[in-house]
């Protein structure tokens, strides 16, 4: 006779408990801030990753190359082509050649894109500080060195 599924379950041994415990609770609470944020910003129409490449456009100066864009987002190229492919097909941004190197392709800021930047960036910011107002700046600074450990 076969054992259970929660005989099996039982059997399953942790090898470093806390550290599922810390699991769980990071992707609680990413989940939460990020339900918290994203919000706004699809009743506007536009995905936080949208978001996130015309807030990263607009601080670039308005136009990066794919592959920059990517790499400061932390993204597969993959990831990267969809959500600009989307961007620009609402006429945020426009994707282009490089003249001088035609495997290079670079994303421009359209006026639309920088227009949506100006009107939801400053409630965006407030929904960002609210999100992290349960934390001291010394956690707020020790959260961010861990986050950048774990990403290593």
């Amino acid at each position: 006779m076969r054992p259970t599924i929660a005989v099996q379950m039982a059997s399953l041994e942790l090898g470093d408990p806390l550290a599922h415990r810390a699991l769980q609770a990071l992707l609680r609470a990413e989940a939460t801030v990020r339900r918290r944020l994203t919000l706004e910003l699809e009743r506007e129409g536009v995905t936080a990753a949208g978001f996130s490449v015309l807030v990263v456009l607009t601080t670039a100066g308005g136009s990066l190359e794919l592959k920059t864009l990517r790499r400061r987002l932390g993204w597969s190229k993959a990831n990267a082509t969809e959500v600009t492919t989307t961007l620009a097909s609402r006429g945020f941004v426009s994707r282009r050649r490089d003249p001088s190197d035609r495997r290079v392709v670079v994303v421009d800021l359209e006026p639309t894109g920088r227009v949506l930047v100006e009107q939801l960036f400053p409630a965006h910011s407030e929904r960002v500080t609210a999100a992290f107002e349960n934390l001291d700046e010394t956690e707020k600074r020790t959260l961010s060195e861990l986050c950048r450990k774990l990403a290593a």
